[in-house]
């Protein structure tokens, strides 16, 4: 049997974004298409015995059932001029779909009001007009990774008719909205006030009128919530104590008496997916309450289960296993879209207790020959335990001497697990034998393991050459001599660290990284305070910046490197990539630079087609280069 190659790629369908309506559930699905080099979406239902498309348009998403079932709100690119998504509506049991309205910006979120009769839709807007095309800012941030330009804008609620598609704004300008829910004739919503001031920090608000009244205490970043009877809320929120490593959680809460209780108190975990995968899309893993019960999706160690909680903290697994779930919708029972590391996205039901899949999009995958990931443990110099695996070559050969590479996931409060990465298997496929870990800094290992604040290089780095350590004794058919390192983000930050720091690694490839926490304060789009939460203090209080740059350890490199970058970036701005290569050409060093013209920072998992291609060539080209010629 074969193994997985790099044009691959385009043979994968995306499942997710599923809604419910008891014994129904729409989905979506999209294709990756290499010849046109997009993307393809359509919808399909599943009416409580069979699958079957349900939409023809090339890019439909985001479904929404109405409160009655009988329609499908839906978003879609359907005329060739259409720029941004557009709003429309579909009879459930069939029919032609009718393009309700559109909007300047686009759509980002959208729910049916509790009769039926409109649509809330979430959409950005200008708050300043602009006169000309000299960009005029004042505020940060100015731009947005995968948005572009920021300033100036903000995202409201319109309010729009079923009937005549009329619309009118809810919510006001200087509110920047993300989730919406209706409840006893009110809109609830969560919203940012101070982007600039306080970039973590989101509200729960409610609509009173023509007036927004904040029900939380500005302090907290809010994701997610449920208004119950009572007039208390369930929310998913980070409390921030510990800034960014903090765990969301979910939380009761009275805006009453502002008590705040955790229900989750009992499982240190984020109660989201933060697991890698390059085949993912769109999911929508949003709240579900039924029964007393809150449903929601957590990341722990390896895996991203489905549990539940009610109001007394009791927490229980509903859907767990080797594997990554990342969508689900609750009916008159579950479904849910769920991948694992040999498996890429199918949609499963779990109806009394018993679980079915439903769906084959991805079956071709069983022609081909994946190397299973073995994991081991590493009991690092601190006596903590790391969770690591290794991924044979495809063929492989007892006896034989294999080259690896090491691959360092993004966050760094993310986690590789039990999720499909097509990367790996293409590094596999092509005789290399893969190592992947979950260092400190990672997620779902509780806060203490994921706080790594003001200590980047340091029990991270430990950790990674330890794995590399471990997996050399462990396994003797790895050349210690032909040892590759790669990552992105974070990852791409190690990368850069790594190469200055030591000599053993024959070859790099660093994607999307840092390699200056001053330039990167500055120029990007979560810089000002990420870098204050992750490095310590500002650029001014003290040489910690310069002292946790890569940039600095320059002429320490003598790993041949390969950049890889994204030209329109701006989570890891264009500079991060330059003055790498620059500091290294002027050192003479072995360094070759690679940019991706209208990508961003999503391009392993969002970009064109064509150059997701490309650039998994490029990473086994290089490898294939510096670690077998």
């Amino acid at each position: 049997m074969k193994g997985l190659t790099e044009k691959d790629l385009g043979k994968f369908k995306l499942v997710g974004n599923i809604d419910a309506f008891r014994k129904r559930f729409v989905f979506q699905v999209t294709e990756i298409n290499l010849q046109e080099n997009d993307y393809f979406s359509r919808l399909y239902l599943y009416d409580g015995r069979k699958v079957k498309p349900f939409t023809s348009g090339k890019k439909d998403s985001n479904p929404r059932f109405s409160p009655n079932g009988k329609l499908i709100a839906f978003t879609s690119k359907r005329n060739k001029e259409s720029k941004e998504a557009e709003l429309y509506i579909i009879p459930t049991d069939g029919g032609e779909a009718r393009l309700l309205t559109k909007f300047k910006y686009g759509i980002k979120n959208l729910r049916f009001t509790e009769d039926g009769k409109g649509i809330a839709v979430v959409t950005p807007i200008d708050v300043e007009r602009k006169k000309d095309d000299v960009h005029l800012i004042k505020e940060i941030p100015f731009w947005f990774n995968g948005v572009g330009w920021v300033y100036g804008k903000r995202s409201v609620v319109y309010l729009v008719d079923v009937e005549t598609g009329r619309k009118k704004r809810l919510t006001p300008k200087n509110l920047d909205v993300s989730q919406i829910r209706f409840h006893n004739g009110k809109l609830y919503f969560i919203a940012q006030e101070d982007r600039e001031r306080k970039p973590m920090v989101s509200d729960l608000y409610v609509l009173e009128g023509r007036k927004a009244k904040r029900l939380t205490p500005g302090e907290w970043s809010v994701s997610d919530f449920i208004p119950l009877d009572d007039g208390t809320f369930i929310l998913k929120a980070n409390t921030r104590e510990r800034g960014i490593p903090t765990n969301t959680h979910i939380y009761h809460y009275n805006p009453e008496t502002a008590q705040l209780r955790k229900l989750t108190a009992k499982l240190d975990r984020s109660a989201y997916n933060s697991l890698n995968s390059d085949v993912r899309g769109s999911q929508r893993a949003e709240l579900a309450f039924k029964d007393g019960w809150v449903y929601y999706v957590a990341t722990d160690g390896p895996r991203a289960s489905l549990f539940r909680v009610n109001l007394e903290g009791k927490i229980e697994r509903v859907i767990d296993g080797d594997r990554s779930v990342e969508s689900f919708a609750i009916g008159d029972y579950i479904a849910f879209t769920a991948q694992d590391a040999v498996t890429p996205l199918e949609l499963y039901v779990l109806r009394d207790g018993k679980e079915k899949k439903l769906t084959d999009f991805n079956g071709w995958i069983n022609e081909y020959e994946l190397s299973k990931p073995e994991h081991f443990k590493v009991k690092a110099s601190d006596g903590v335990e790391i969770d690591a695996w290794i991924m044979k070559p495809v063929n492989f050969e007892p006896g034989k001497k294999y080259p690896a590479v090491l691959e360092i996931h993004g966050g760094p409060k993310t986690a590789y697990g039990y999720s499909f990465m097509h990367e790996f298997h293409v590094l596999t496929a092509k005789g290399f034998v893969v190592i992947f870990s979950n260092p400190r800094g990672s997620d779902g290992y509780g806060e203490e393991f994921a706080d790594i604040r003001e200590h980047y290089g340091e029990r991270d780095y430990q950790d990674l050459m330890e794995v590399v350590d471990e997996a050399l004794k462990r396994f003797d058919f790895i050349d210690a001599e032909r040892l590759g390192v790669t990552g992105g983000s974070y990852g791409g930050f190690m990368t850069n660290w790594i190469v200055g720091h030591t000599k053993r690694f024959k070859a790099a490839v660093t994607q999307r990284s840092i390699s200056n926490w001053v330039s990167f304060f500055g120029t990007t789009d979560i810089g000002y305070f990420f870098a204050p939460d992750q490095i310590g203090g500002d650029p001014w209080s003290g040489e910690a910046y310069w002292e946790k740059s890569p940039l600095k350890y320059a002429p320490n490199v003598e790993t041949p490197l390969l950049i890889i970058h994204s030209m329109e970036d701006y989570r890891c701005w264009l500079p991060e990539a330059l003055q790498f290569y620059t500091a290294l050409k002027y050192l003479g060093k072995t360094v070759e630079l690679a940019l991706f013209p209208g990508e961003n920072h999503d391009l392993s998992r969002s970009g064109k087609p064509k150059h997701r291609v490309k650039r998994l060539e490029l990473i086994t080209g290089w490898m294939e280069r510096w670690l077998k010629e």
